[in-house]
């Protein structure tokens, strides 16, 4: 299977390739970003003991990855 997608790579025009790997980064990287963001926030919820908050930006955070 991996070998069908690694050929199928390889016929891809290599700008559509590089672009379709760029999108692919920066994706992963704004999900990175958005993720440590809401675990700051988690962290902050349960040092105030807000249950509310944390219950909200958990089900945020598992929408997320």
């Amino acid at each position: 299977m991996e070998n069908n997608v690694l050929n199928e790579m390889n016929q891809v025009d290599p700008n559509l390739r590089d672009e379709m790997v760029a999108e692919l980064f920066l994706d992963q990287m704004m999900n990175d970003f958005k993720r440590s963001k809401i675990l700051k926030k988690i962290d902050q919820s349960l040092k105030n003991k807000d249950k509310e908050a944390f219950l909200y930006l958990t089900e945020k955070l598992k929408s997320i990855t």
